[in-house]
């Protein structure tokens, strides 16, 4: 009966087969076509949320700047700015600039054919008293020339010859003192003014001073540091935690004849702020600061620090304002979903606040505040990210923020097991900030050296700053100090060992800060 069934089936006829085959090849252009539809979509999520920040970088404002978390808990508890605490700040200032201003009286006479009354003819008037008044006034710098005169002593006797001690100078034979090359030096790496200004500012107090001069006395002062600089890298590669970040600076590369692409990076510990410069932003100068160091590094996912947190590394802490940051640029895509997200990372940051304001932070009772309110917060999201991925474009603004935190989710878990760790990277931003001032203000580098040069006097200011210490007072002493102190107490001359062992003895050495 099969076999009868199998007979009187009928066959595909020359026109059927054209049908299928013709059928399969439209199923299989629509597959094709919905491929390259999910791609065009993909391509197009990416390339809008391109031409957003180009169109942001070029008409917007040159930062969009995200709300700080503090801010944004105080808007939510409803905290607003004390009246009474901002009048006590204010009042400090007065105190200390009253105390720190020089004071010049100047008595102002009545001229002697004013003495008399209008009121009351050939009545002359009595002295009765003064009145006071106070301006703030600013006198300008002065370029001082210094004539060195050293007494010359000999012996009736015989034929020796003692002479008083000279001036002391930072190079030697030089032309220039230290507080003239400290202020140089300041002056670029505090104050970001680049060296064609400070010429121009000599020249408005009459004084000439060419560019070169600067320069070589800017470089002068990296070579004199060096010392400090180097044990500053053993200081790094000895510390607990590091907080690491990098940022771009364009340097002159005279083969090329236009600037290329050079980073500085800074290395920050509880002590000290190590910047270094490279040429590229390989993990070669992690590598070459942190070695083989065990610790913790904090920074963001950026995998040029691989090299120095694999397992015989150091442990990787992530960074929650970098996470942050990528759901705040995403509110304009997916608002409702980057809004939870931002709620949800505030609230490991009131965590920290809390801790903040009963003076707790790094010690054990941070500890155990983070390991009883984080994990809840911290399994919410985690829930929340896995669940939302599938629905989000890789490439949109919320997909990469939601692939970048599950990426980073272990670094990111990491600070719940130090109070000492900070939950983000933002310190070590900060740091970097005025590297990025001064690139705005001298645009770039003039070589390699120079860029490296900086890096050694950024990280003595930007130490010196750390702990309260004048970097113009600081520099101005150390120039000369360096050269003739033993270098296996070279500890005694950095910032906060200075501050205490030599600073007292120097006027104006320390800052005073409102």
């Amino acid at each position: 009966m099969q076999c009868m069934l199998a007979y009187m089936e009928p066959q595909p006829t020359d026109e059927l087969l054209a049908l299928r085959r013709e059928n399969a090849e439209l199923r299989r252009e629509l597959d094709e076509c919905k491929a390259a539809l999910i791609a065009a979509n993909l391509r197009i999520v990416g390339l809008e949320a391109l031409l957003a920040n180009l169109t942001k970088k070029v008409f917007g404002k040159s930062s969009e700047k995200m709300p700080g978390p503090k801010k944004e808990l105080d808007k939510q508890d409803g905290v607003k700015s004390d009246p009474a605490e901002a009048q006590a700040r204010r009042k400090k200032r007065d105190e200390l600039r009253k105390q720190k201003a020089q004071e010049v009286k100047i008595e102002h006479a009545l001229p002697e054919a004013e003495r008399y009354c209008p009121n009351c003819p050939d009545q002359n008037l009595k002295a009765a008293g003064t009145k006071e008044s106070v301006i703030y006034e600013f006198v300008p710098a002065h370029f001082e020339r210094q004539v060195h005169i050293q007494q010359t002593w000999a012996c009736p006797c015989c034929d020796y010859i003692a002479t008083a001690p000279g001036a002391q100078r930072p190079t030697e034979g030089g032309h220039y003192g230290a507080g003239f090359m400290s202020h140089v030096v300041v002056s670029k790496c505090a104050d970001s003014i680049p060296l064609y200004r400070m010429e121009k500012q000599f020249g408005r107090i009459g004084i000439p001073m060419s560019r070169s001069t600067l320069c070589n006395l800017f470089h002068q002062a990296a070579n004199i540091l060096e010392p400090i600089y180097q044990y500053m890298q053993g200081l790094v590669l000895a510390a607990i935690i590091v907080l690491a970040d990098e940022t771009p600076l364009p340097v002159v590369d005279d083969k090329l004849n236009k600037t290329r692409k050079g980073y500085i990076w800074t290395f920050l510990t509880d002590e000290i702020a190590y910047y270094k410069f490279s040429p590229t932003r390989s993990g070669k100068t992690p590598s070459d600061v942190l070695g083989n160091s065990q610790g913790t590094l904090l920074a963001d996912g950026y995998t040029g620090y691989n090299v120095v947190t694999m397992p015989e590394g150091r442990e990787r802490a992530g960074c929650w304002a970098h996470t942050r940051r990528y759901f705040f640029d995403s509110l304009k895509t997916a608002p409702a979903e980057a809004q939870h997200m931002l709620s949800e990372i505030l609230e490991l940051y009131r965590i920290e606040y809390e801790a903040a304001k009963i003076n707790a932070i790094g010690t054990r009772a941070h500890t155990q505040l983070r390991k009883t309110r984080a994990p809840p917060i911290l399994a919410r999201i985690k829930e929340w990210l896995i669940e939302q991925r599938p629905h989000h474009l890789p490439k949109s603004p919320l997909g990469k923020a939601i692939t970048y935190a599950l990426n980073q989710w272990e670094p990111l878990s990491h600070y719940l097991t130090d109070s000492k760790i900070p939950i983000d990277n933002n310190l070590s931003e900060r740091r970097l900030r005025i590297v990025a001032l001064g690139r705005k203000n001298y645009l770039f580098a003039g070589n390699d050296e120079a860029a490296q040069n900086m890096a050694i006097l950024q990280s003595i200011i930007t130490t010196c700053e750390m702990h309260g210490v004048n970097p113009e007072a600081y520099i101005a002493d150390v120039v000369i100090r360096v050269q003739h102190h033993n270098h296996k107490n070279i500890v005694d001359l950095m910032p906060h060992r200075w501050k205490e062992l030599f600073a007292p003895d120097i006027p104006n050495s320390t800052f005073q800060t409102a």
